[in-house]
């Protein structure tokens, strides 16, 4: 296993020219939507619940009938919080979603230009620190022998939420104290590999379905809950756009919020009936006890109500990772949101 320490390997397209073509070439030609129309990009996984209830329910376009539209809903799948927001910025995609703090830094970067923000949460989900190492009972025991395995080093949601544990363990200047023995890998690859052992791998800090599969085995337990950092629930992951297209687009824009509301309802009034949807849009090869058992886990809840945010927000404004300073999760969401009881 090639595993370089505190690296985010990941496809980054440098050259503005350079990334119109690709973009233009993998989703057509990069012009903005017009009324009737929204194309939304999703990754894999059980955090995704709500986009599949959607798209399977054909949610978006009952609604958009409400608002008297026909409309067009294109569905994608990318991998990771970089291609995402290259594809929304080129105007490639309107809707993409990734965790809470890629969203953030991508809200205080184009404050004032693109002027993206937050839709709505696709829930809220703990992502669990585990170890195959018996010495380590807590993120304190972690040593520069240790490897810790997350989706993208030092920037993404596992990433951040360690360097927030790290600056109330160790101050705010030792925020990125585990920085360096963290390694960018894939979670299906991180899972395998701490399961496994015998790699320099020791720690994954995982998310659903991949931390539930690999308790299963008695090598791994678990360090930390991203829940304990947050003192409680919080969201993992949120749909985001551009102010252009929410601004242009208002009716398709509310058919979407409100399809993703009647999802919300779908889940939790269904959750045989979800398991089964999540199968089939994902193609998922998971028995549907096991995922059915993830989405009536008490510590999961698919809402579109964002909670805890604003947590990420206020510290990462602290430790200088954000420049613009939010005075509250209203300020990094649209305003379709402001009935939520969001925090």
């Amino acid at each position: 296993m090639n595993l370089l320490r505190g690296k985010n390997i990941s496809f980054s397209l440098k050259r503005p020219g350079i990334s119109l073509l690709l973009l233009s070439a993998v989703f057509g030609p990069v012009n903005a939507h017009a009324e009737g129309t929204i194309s939304i990009a999703q990754q894999y996984g059980i955090g995704y619940l709500l986009l599949d209830v959607v798209r399977e329910h054909h949610l978006i376009e009952k609604h958009g009938k409400e608002e008297g539209l026909d409309i067009k809903v294109e569905w994608r799948t990318l991998s990771g919080a970089t291609g995402m927001n290259e594809a929304l910025l080129s105007g490639a995609i309107d809707v993409v979603a990734a965790g809470v703090p890629p969203v953030l830094t991508l809200w205080d970067r184009t404050k004032g230009k693109q002027n993206v923000r937050a839709i709505a949460a696709l829930g809220s989900m703990p992502n669990y620190l585990l170890s195959n190492n018996p010495a380590v009972k807590s993120v304190k025991d972690l040593t520069s022998k240790d490897r810790i395995a997350v989706p993208a080093a030092g920037v993404g949601f596992q990433s951040r939420t360690l360097q927030i544990e790290s600056a109330r363990l160790f101050g705010n200047e030792n925020y990125k104290k585990f920085d360096d023995i963290t390694v960018s890998l894939p979670h299906p690859d991180a899972s395998a590999a701490l399961i496994a052992a015998g790699s320099e791998l020791t720690a994954h800090f995982s998310s659903p379905p991949y931390q539930y599969q690999a308790l299963e085995h008695a090598n791994i337990h678990k360090i930390l809950s991203s829940y304990d950092v947050l003192g409680g629930p919080g969201t993992f992951n949120l749909l985001y756009t551009t102010e252009k297209f929410h601004d242009e687009n208002p009716k398709t824009y509310r058919a979407f919020f409100d399809a993703l509301a009647e999802a919300e309802k779908i889940v939790k009034t269904d959750k045989s009936g979800a398991a089964q949807t999540y199968i089939r849009v994902e193609n998922s090869k998971l028995p549907a006890a096991f995922i059915q058992k993830m989405i009536e886990d008490p510590e999961n809840d698919f809402t579109i109500t964002p909670q805890r945010t604003f947590i990420y927000a206020d510290k990462l404004y602290q430790l200088g990772v954000l420049k613009n300073k939010a005075e509250s999760w209203k300020d990094y969401f649209f305003s379709e949101a402001y009935t939520l009881p969001g925090s």
